[in-house]
């Protein structure tokens, strides 16, 4: 299928997936109903160490957890229903109400995600010589809180320079001025600095030693400065076009254009620190479950919520080129957050770890619809 085709390819899915509200059996998952169990589970172990009262969301309105445990648990008792998919649509549409509502238009752009493998070291050596780093010591978070006109809270990260606190070291200033270089805040190195980039990107990892060992990488805090797309960067330049943007081609061009290589890493800001972990863990500090946990803005989509998602995947062939969309539907939860993933209108899908992962995560762009689940109050 050529570049024209897949995008009236997914155009057609947007449009699909409208008709499918008047289906009985909209609420069809693609997925096992145990992985759906799994997923709704540790979101619960979440929202279980939370106060009850915490307020996990503003938009579209304001939630806490108490309500969104509510919502899972009594999602929980419908998966009895999982094999007869019009009575579970019937029971889910009887349960819980739908933001935004079914006759409001809420197009979303849906992404992927992975953890990518890559070749690393626990000591600096000539072949590994670029640093990941963990969190400094001098990096500083807090919360920038407005009340008016609409209470809105952003996080800021900071440091101290002598008697005043200053934007943290961007990009360039860790990785060409080595504004962090023998502060003893390296935990390993690696061999290619686009990797590196791209682990920044995707968040967390799997550092693959030479003795065959493998250490899951995760989130540990970031530079706080904003994400800036080096794809958005290339297609304003006339470099590649919009319709060809990939994973896949971005690694290309780099590879291609070593010259321009450091200049354009640079160009995005934001800066990822890592810790070794047990597991891929997502900003709810819980197991990501594959297909099942999605990044969303956290403004905008309530922690450890589930939703329902409408769009198409990438159908790849054996070498992990794209040769086709296929239309899914499935339940998920939002459980982790990226620097990319900004607004209501955006959701970043988690397709696991390892090469075929990250091929179709790669490939992952589709407009779909979202749909948050939150149990119905009781009337008074």
């Amino acid at each position: 299928m050529n570049l024209i085709g897949v995008a009236f390819f997914v155009l057609l899915a947007c449009l699909n997936g409208h008709a499918a509200e008047n289906d009985g059996s909209f609420f069809k998952d693609d997925l096992s109903k145990e992985s759906l169990r799994l997923a709704i589970q540790r979101s619960l172990d979440f929202l279980g160490k939370l106060p009850p009262d915490r307020i996990v969301a503003d938009q579209p309105k304001s939630f806490t957890a108490k309500e969104i445990k509510e919502s899972l648990v009594s999602f929980l008792e419908l998966l009895d229903l999982w094999d007869r998919p019009d009575i579970l649509s019937e029971a889910v549409r009887s349960r819980f109400d739908f933001f935004p509502p079914f006759d409001q238009p809420n197009e979303v752009l849906f992404t992927g995600y992975y953890q990518p493998m890559i070749d690393g070291s626990l000591t600096q050596s000539e072949v590994f010589r670029f640093p990941v780093y963990g969190k400094p010591r001098d990096l500083v978070q807090g919360e920038l809180v407005t009340l008016a006109p609409e209470r809105r809270v952003e996080k800021i990260v900071l440091r101290l320079d002598q008697d005043r606190f200053v934007p943290y070291f961007s990009r360039y200033e860790i990785d060409r001025l080595g504004a962090l270089k023998g502060k003893g805040y390296e935990i390993a190195w690696v061999k290619d600095p686009v990797d590196l980039f791209f682990l920044h990107i995707q968040g967390s990892g799997v550092l693959k030693l030479q003795d065959g060992r493998l250490i899951p990488l995760s989130y540990a805090a970031s530079n706080g400065r904003s994400y800036k797309s080096i794809g958005r960067v290339l297609i304003d330049s006339g470099k590649i076009s919009e319709r060809e943007l990939s994973m896949q081609r971005l690694r290309r061009y780099l590879m291609e254009h070593p010259e321009e290589r450091d200049s354009l890493l640079a160009e995005n800001e934001s800066y990822v620190f890592f810790r070794f972990v047990q597991g891929p863990l997502g900003n709810l500090e819980v197991p990501l479950t594959i297909g099942r946990s999605m990044a969303t803005d956290p403004q905008f989509f309530p922690k450890g919520a589930l939703a329902f998602v409408t769009a198409h995947l990438p159908v790849l062939d054996s070498s992990g080129m794209l040769v086709g969309w296929q239309p899914f539907s499935r339940f998920v939860l939002s459980q982790d957050a990226g620097s990319a993933i900004r607004g209501a209108k955006r959701a970043d899908i988690y397709f696991g770890s390892g090469e075929h992962a990250g091929a179709a995560a790669g490939y992952m762009k589709s407009v779909g619809r979202l749909f948050l689940l939150i149990k119905k109050r009781a009337d008074p």
